[in-house]
């Protein structure tokens, strides 16, 4: 009769920790010592260029629920693996000359899901410059976060060019107004 009331309980126990994982310890593993520019922006959000096989299992293992690809073009190998990692999985195709509102208006809503999902959400690209300019803007316009504080992970990354500052600048005016 014990066994009927302990499984449960240890059920519950696992499930709440594997819950409570932070992307601050991510950083540590030395599985994702070559993901190319990865950064840990929220407990709850990280970003980076586009990781292999073994780095999104490395991933998964720390936490990682949820992936945002923004890399445009056929993406079904990538969605394959994911469900096969049982990883959410979500494609916005953003055209590096023409970053959109409506691309960054359904990262939105993405990341409003995942977030309601739990866990670690993955926002990635191929040297994660697309991922920087929208974790920002994220944490900017959705989050709150001070700009300061924001904008240190993505200059980290790179400098937006004309078009990707003016992407900035818009997703601003029309989040912030």
């Amino acid at each position: 009769m014990k066994l009927i009331f302990i499984i449960p309980l240890i059920t519950i126990y696992f499930t709440s920790v594997s819950f409570c994982t932070s992307a601050q310890t991510i950083g540590s593993d030395p599985a994702l010592e070559n993901l190319k520019n990865f950064q840990i922006n929220t407990p709850a959000m990280i970003s980076a260029g586009l990781p292999n096989q073994a780095q999104f299992e490395a991933l998964k293992a720390n936490g990682v629920f949820n992936v945002i690809d923004l890399i445009p073009g056929d993406r079904s190998e990538e969605s394959r693996l994911m469900r096969t990692l049982e990883l959410q999985y979500q494609n916005i195709a953003v055209e590096w000359d023409n970053p959109t509102l409506e691309n960054f208006d359904q990262y939105v809503i993405t990341m409003q899901q995942f977030e309601k999902d739990g866990g670690i959400t993955l926002t990635h690209c191929k040297l994660n410059w697309r991922g920087a300019v929208f974790t920002y803007l994220y944490r900017v316009t959705q989050l709150n976060e001070p700009e300061a504080t924001a904008k240190k992970d993505l200059d980290a990354t790179w400098q937006p060019n004309e078009i990707w500052q003016r992407f900035i600048d818009d997703v601003k005016e029309k989040y912030q107004s």
